[in-house]
């Protein structure tokens, strides 16, 4: 890593990947500053690793910094950005921190618009088993690693390669995986076609003889494969179908459980098994064994790591259990992750009621993809939607929260404007023997205590 002057201050230090950021400089014996609009665990632990950390954006939060980062949510009218260029401080986005702090290290870099964090998590578990000690940078916490950032003293880093304003376009991967491709994040693409263009573009940073592993069985991933062309890596496919590079023959859903078996070009390297549920969780599985395969992960090594895996923080996560009924957590945001999360909550809890409480995430993204949203929820008994997450957005733009409760038909939805107005429906509404789940990428993920302390 080429050396970095501090103090070095973030905008939005608590988001999972600035905070991923925040935690490496420290480990480095850089000082770091930030702000966020408001507190939260993840700020938390970078104060309690010596990180001064503001509530609120002001000018004044800048002090001596040599160095601004902020996300590519934030913009030049941030005051602590417009002071930092008014001084002549050097700001960069988030994204170009992270390829600094990569510099040297052989990459793999994971994208896609859903999977991206429980592989990425997967993939840095199964190396670090392994004995490879690799760097990482997850967006999300890995309850394996304990944690979403680490340096690692292994050649090895693994990224999740997010695509919101081109984010993944700073990497130059060894090794770049994309899960899955479903127009996302129109609010800055504008067309489905420039987000299929900007997966394509990141293909293309690949290093020259690097890999690509791509999923086969994907729409959108084969149709950026599709536009590929003149490339100087290799391509791979997987998925369950013969014709994939990578196969996973055989899959099964066992209740909490998948297994099946990895077949790379019609030769068998053996049985995976891992204790998470769903078909998109095989689709994962296969996904980095492939990575770590072109890594040089004894496939005997994988094979361990993968039966021990716990997953993400968020990523169907277990909250707690009262009064019998339980309740789950889920950082679904999208209509294709809201449809899996429940294909695979119907595959773990069989006939039991499921009840969700959903926060939507942004203003513009229940707007454009409203049709999907009347329809992806289908497979739960009955729905409660909490008011929008607005996140960088102003409440005037796209559709509401509660536009979408009245709208909704099936299941049946009510809307609850806070978060103990949600807990305290979700208890009227659940039996014993129910499943209640929240999501959303927002703070939805608090209403799942208050739920429990409730039923208490």
């Amino acid at each position: 890593m080429t050396e970095i002057q501090g103090p070095v201050h973030l905008v939005g230090a608590g988001g999972i990947h600035m905070s991923a950021i925040g935690q490496l400089l420290m480990a480095r014996g850089v000082a770091v500053t930030g702000s966020d609009a408001r507190p939260s665990d993840l700020t938390a632990h970078l104060e309690e690793l010596g990180a001064t950390i503001f509530e609120g954006h002001a000018a004044e939060n800048l002090g001596e910094a040599a160095m601004l980062v902020h996300t590519a949510a934030v913009g030049d009218d941030n005051p602590e950005v417009a002071e930092a260029k008014r001084r002549g401080i050097e700001v960069i986005l988030r994204a170009e921190m992270d390829a600094r702090l990569m510099e040297g290290k052989k990459i793999i870099a994971i994208a896609g618009s859903a999977g991206k964090t429980t592989t990425s998590s997967l993939v840095a578990h199964i190396l670090q088993s392994a004995g490879m000690e690799p760097m990482y940078l997850l967006g999300g916490e890995s309850l394996d690693l304990g944690g979403h950032a680490a340096w690692g003293e292994g050649e090895w880093c693994v990224v999740e390669a997010d695509e919101y304003k081109n984010a993944f376009h700073e990497y130059a991967p060894d090794i770049a995986l994309i899960t899955n491709v479903t127009p996302d994040h129109l609010d800055y693409f504008g067309t489905e076609d420039a987000y299929y263009e900007t997966f394509v573009t990141f293909a293309k940073q690949i290093k020259p003889g690097g890999t690509l592993i791509i999923c086969g069985d994907d729409a959108g991933a084969e149709r950026v494969r599709g536009l590929l062309t003149g490339t100087n890596f290799n391509v791979e496919s997987y998925g369950l179908n013969p014709r994939d590079h990578w196969l996973a023959g055989t899959p099964q859903e066992i209740g909490e459980r998948v297994a099946f078996e990895v077949v790379r070009q019609g030769s068998s390297l053996g049985n995976l098994e891992i204790h998470r549920p769903g078909r998109h969780m095989i689709l994962n599985g296969i996904a980095a064994a492939a990575v770590c395969v072109h890594a040089g992960v004894d496939f005997g090594k994988i094979r361990s790591a993968a039966k021990s895996f716990q997953g993400a923080r968020r990523r169907f996560e277990l909250k707690g259990e009262a009064g019998g009924v339980i309740v789950m957590d889920d950082y679904a945001h999208h209509p294709a992750k809201v449809r899996a999360l429940i294909e695979s909550a119907r595959v773990r809890f069989g006939g039991r009621r499921l009840i969700g409480v959903y926060q939507p995430h942004t203003y513009t993204r229940t707007a454009y993809l409203w049709d999907d949203w009347l329809t992806c929820f289908e497979g739960l008994d009955a729905l409660i939607v909490v008011e929008t997450y607005a996140a960088r957005e102003d409440p005037t733009t796209g559709r509401s929260a509660s536009d979408l409760a009245r709208t909704l038909n099936h299941p049946p939805a009510s809307y609850a404007a806070t978060f103990e107005q949600a807990a305290k429906m979700a208890v009227e509404l659940a039996n014993p023997g129910d499943v209640i789940f929240t999501i959303g990428a927002g703070d939805v993920t608090e209403v799942g205590p208050m739920i429990l302390e409730l039923l208490r």
